[in-house]
């Protein structure tokens, strides 16, 4: 009991500010609450980076609508529908500025995919499409000619997007895998 006492005393010296030597004058109320504030001020700053989720995207269809031949100075290209469904966990609306990936078809890079600025309700999800032209070289032919006769294949979305916070800023989150899956549709040639 005695030495609870003797540390509340030495607490209240310590916040009365009065064993120091230099005088405050009509600042020294204000800055004995800012000491005390001061604590909670910082120990409330932790549980609002840990409430911040990272935001989902998922490939629910992707479509290989055509695949053209080069022609004159047109190279190859193959052109890809994919529909994302985009979440928000959080309890508050917000703005994706930018979606980058990578499409990684059978473990080989066959293209790119940016969204720009999918706008996110609070608790919620949004439908995005994304036109895709890519350009069909040596090292893809093969998987685009293995979806466009039927067949499965492995697919990847690897990237990153920037999340917009308005006078927070606009971190950037990743890179990391967005979404993967299997891709298979009907055949688009008769070969």
């Amino acid at each position: 009991m005695r030495g609870g006492l003797i540390q509340k005393a030495a607490l209240a010296k310590l916040l009365s500010l009065s064993h120091l030597s230099v005088s405050f004058g009509p600042y020294a109320r204000a800055m004995r609450k800012s000491l005390l504030l001061l604590p909670l001020a910082l120990a409330s700053c932790a549980p609002l980076q840990q409430a911040v989720q990272v935001p989902t995207v998922q490939v629910e269809n992707i479509y290989l609508r055509s695949l053209s031949l080069p022609t004159g100075l047109q190279p190859a290209a193959a052109n890809v529908t994919l529909r994302l469904k985009v979440g928000n966990p959080n309890p508050v609306a917000m703005r994706m500025a930018n979606v980058a990936a990578n499409l990684i078809i059978d473990g080989s890079n066959v293209g790119n995919v940016n969204l720009p600025n999918v706008n996110l309700p609070a608790r919620g999800e949004t439908i995005q499409l994304a036109e895709v032209s890519i350009p069909v070289t040596i090292p893809t032919a093969t998987s685009f000619l293995k979806v466009a006769r039927g067949q499965q294949v492995s697919y990847r979305l690897d990237g990153s997007f920037t999340a917009d916070f308005g006078p927070l800023g606009q971190p950037t989150f990743g890179p990391f895998t967005l979404s993967q899956g299997v891709w298979k549709q009907a055949p688009i040639l008769p070969f």
